[in-house]
């Protein structure tokens, strides 16, 4: 027996030691130290060389606790003891878990494993000069694997100091490997509770107590999108952010581009962060203080922090992918030191639920209103009539229903029915053995990395998670239908509404010579809409970004202090306090958006529209109606180009074209192309691109490419001549509609003349496109038409257009309709 090892130790040696060092064990050291020691260690090897900070430790060993089992006898009573197990008894397995963890705890370690725990614990204070505060952490020889993590099912403990105080948290740590949620999970999966042995790492604590720490996925945790990053982040140690016991900052990373050097931070979120976990000078090792309200605001990380973070993620993703020898997203765990201010890495492990879904199924889950269909994929429909009694962030993409289960109390788990929709302020692995019998999941506090969030993903259970209120809306027994289909806000509803669940296979799908594109408006679909077949977005539009995130008009930004309401002027303080400059609220949140959408398709060309309200639609965003002139006929009157080379919004335009130039050069999006709407003539469309080009957006610079919505009579007309001024044409068949038939497509007393099949609309369509083609300019479609009317899109296929761009969840039908027209299915 080698009790403890301080060099480097053949592998038969390395089997009977009692203590390892992290920077002696790697990857394949499961077996021997579990599944978290072996990562720590592998990272200290082959990481920190690439810059990435791990705190070090020594592991107890699986030998160390097979050890103590057997020198003690305890097998054979266990055995007994679980002879009669049923988990899905909860007042049989409290009980049986109870007796073995008391049966471990008051069960002495033996002398050997004293001795050696406390040797390396003193070896590892040494190097600090003092008795260190170290981690201890459970870690088992079948956690951390790529499709079982075994998250959270053993015990941790933080600020622990003095050998005496990390002897008895390893003995704890020991008795864990018994906990209710434990026991039931390794029964879920299959696990035998005597071939597992449990490892204890101890671990020097990173004092981000004094500072900030949270979890990172190298994957999108809800869409299974590859390319971002997702960070949360919250004050104190980490433990509150995993737990869910707050609801933190989260930041997105677009990965392909931060390689090359980018910096592509396309989403920032700021979180409450209420509380913080610190060291605790008393009995308890740590605990919770309320954070101040001027702390809660801010965001926890700057963006350099980001970046960095999501740098070490991009690395660690692509060692393990080498190692495993296959695309390996990881979740980690980080915390900052608030004494060095460095960034550390404490943790690594698989992503356990996207990495083993399969790919060649689109599901889709969509409510059915009275109103229509609208879901995943139909964006601007979600906010009808319906109205959501608890939101919260959506965890998964489904939909459920059943009746509410409240439980605020771990001990009155065995009220709760199979098929009931659970709702508590939050849960931990004690929970677990219900939550796998939930249709859904709500709760109050937490974000898309706490635990609720986790295991819901890996039970495939919809959930709703930081709602806030949910305990004090939601009734027992009351009946609900919860939505995670609408983006990245899950819904929850009153009553048992109809939907449906649409399964595709994708590799049956016919590849057309039409490019098939996408009309996206809200960023938070991006990701999840991007997995859809495409040929990239026809049409991005802005407005939904300035309405939905903005809110504010951009010309109340500029010109904040001369605002004359000054209930506006209050609101749009509460509403841009993290920001001294207001209009760099506007550029941020607006760059957010786009870059959202255009990673989300990247390399795929993303067509971003420029903003098209109406001057109606413009006073109605905050601070608007000092800035927008009353018009008869907005909807012919001052919009689109017109608006961008004049006194009175060109500032405004300016921050639209910042907004563009950094998601092209500081993000590294150059898939992004601007597009022109509602420009009258060319000479118009030559204004806007000197404006452009003031502000740092030049035609041709840096591959730029500017579109202009073919639209309006003129633009068809003219169609050679603009081609003179613009890269390409996209077809605006509701404006050219209404503007060829001389109609207003707002009035419903003439709602039924308004037709983009007329025979009058179709042979604009047909000049354009046959203008376009002789100037070598693309031309696609963005209009509602090809998305209603199959025959349309047949038309404009027999025409020759370039690309067809339509509402997502028209895209698989229009598909097969236009490789019927090619003969290419």
């Amino acid at each position: 027996m080698t009790i403890v090892s301080t060099s480097t130790l053949s592998q038969s040696s390395k089997e009977r030691s009692l203590i390892l060092w992290f920077d002696e064990v790697g990857i394949n050291d499961i077996s021997l130290v579990g599944g978290k020691n072996a990562s720590l260690g592998e990272m200290i090897q082959q990481l920190t060389p690439k810059g990435i900070n791990v705190p070090t430790g020594f592991a107890t060993t699986a030998y160390a606790y097979r050890y103590f089992i057997q020198s003690a006898g305890l097998e054979p009573k266990l055995r007994h003891l679980f002879a009669d197990l049923d988990v899905e008894d909860v007042k049989n397995l409290r009980e049986r878990g109870k007796k073995a963890r008391s049966l471990l705890i008051h069960t002495p370690f033996p002398i050997e494993l004293r001795e050696a725990i406390a040797t390396a614990y003193q070896s590892l204070s040494e190097r600090y000069n003092t008795e260190t505060d170290v981690a201890v952490r459970s870690s088992a020889t079948a956690e951390d694997l790529p499709d079982a993590s075994f998250a959270g099912q053993q015990e941790t403990y933080l600020n622990v100091v003095g050998a005496e105080g990390v002897l008895a948290a390893c003995h704890k740590c020991f008795a864990s490997i018994f906990t209710d949620r434990a026991i039931s999970y390794r029964h879920t999966k299959g696990f035998d509770h005597f071939s597992i042995a449990l490892a204890v790492g101890v671990q020097k604590m990173v004092r981000s107590d004094l500072a900030t720490s949270g979890v990172m996925f190298s994957i999108d945790t809800e869409t299974g999108f590859k390319d971002a990053a997702l960070i949360t982040a919250a004050y104190g140690l980490g433990e509150n952010v995993v737990q869910g016991s707050v609801n933190p900052d989260e930041y997105y990373v677009f990965k392909p581009t931060l390689k090359a050097g980018f910096r592509p931070i396309i989403d920032k979120k700021l979180g409450s962060k209420e509380l913080k976990m610190i060291y605790d000078d008393g009995s308890k090792f740590t605990k919770n203080v309320s954070v101040p309200f001027r702390e809660r605001g801010k965001f926890a990380l700057t963006d350099a922090e980001i970046l960095q973070l999501a740098t070490w993620a991009c690395l660690i993703e692509d060692h393990y992918s080498q190692v495993h020898d296959i695309y390996t997203p990881m979740d980690i765990e980080w915390a900052k030191d608030g004494i060095t201010n460095q960034l550390f890495i404490v943790q690594a492990r698989p992503e356990t639920v996207q990495s083993q879904k399969k790919g060649n199924v689109l599901r889709s889950y969509r409510l059915l209103l009275e109103t229509g269909d609208w879901g995943l994929g139909t964006g601007e429909k979600s906010s009808q009539s319906l109205l959501p009694i608890v939101t919260g962030s959506a965890i998964g993409e489904a939909i459920s229903q059943g009746k509410v289960r409240l439980i605020l109390d771990v001990q009155k788990l065995e009220q709760f029915q199979p098929g009931e929709v659970l709702v508590t302020e939050r849960t931990d692995p004690d929970w677990e053995p219900i939550m796998k019998r939930a249709s859904a999941i709500v709760t109050n506090s937490g974000g898309r990395t706490c635990h609720a969030a986790i295991i819901a993903r890996e039970l495939g259970v919809p959930a709703i998670v930081g709602c806030g209120n949910a305990t004090n809306i939601l009734k027992n027994g009351q009946e609900v239908t919860i939505s995670c289909a609408e983006g990245e806000e899950g819904k929850v509803y009153s009553g048992l509404l109809p939907f449906e669940v649409e399964e595709v296979a994708l590799e049956n799908l016919p590849r057309t010579r039409t490019q098939i594109l996408m009309n996206v408006g809200n960023p938070q679909e991006a990701l999840s809409l991007s997995s859809i077949p495409n040929d990239g977005v026809g049409l991005a539009r802005t407005e939904f970004i300035i309405a939905n995130q903005i809110q504010i008009h951009p010309m109340a930004l500029i010109y904040y202090d001369l605002l004359k309401d000054e209930f506006v002027k209050s609101k749009i303080a509460d509403i841009t306090s993290l920001y001294d400059d207001k209009t760099q609220y506007f550029v941020d949140k607006l760059a957010q958006g786009i870059g959202r959408i255009a990673a989300a398709f990247y390399p795929k060309p993303v067509i971003v529209r420029t903003s098209d309200f109406k001057s109606n639609e413009y006073a109605n965003l905050l601070g608007g109606q000092q800035f927008e002139p009353e018009e008869e006929n907005p909807m012919l009157g001052w919009r689109g180009a017109a608006r961008y080379y004049d006194e009175g919004y060109r500032e405004a335009f300016a921050l639209e074209c910042h907004a563009l130039k950094r998601v092209r050069e500081e993000m590294g999006l150059t898939n992004v192309i601007p597009m022109i709407p509602f420009c009258r003539t060319p000479d118009e469309g030559r204004l806007v691109l000197a404006e452009m080009a003031k502000n740092g957006l030049k035609q041709g610079v840096n591959d730029l490419q500017v579109y202009v919505m073919c639209e309006l009579p003129s633009n068809v007309i003219m169609a050679e001549e603009f081609a003179e001024v613009f890269d390409g044409f996209s077809i605006g068949s509701n404006d050219l509609t209404q503007l060829t038939l001389g109609l207003d497509r707002d009035s419903a007393l003439v709602a039924r003349l308004f037709d983009e099949r007329s025979e009058g609309v179709k042979r604009m369509v047909k000049m354009a496109i046959q203008a376009a083609k002789k100037c070598d300019r693309k031309i696609g479609i963005c209009g509602q038409a090809p998305s209603d009317y199959p025959e349309f899109a047949q038309f404009l296929v027999e025409q020759g257009i370039d690309s067809i761009s339509l509402n997502p969840d028209s895209v698989l039908k229009t598909m097969l309709e236009v490789a019927k027209v090619e003969g290419t299915c």
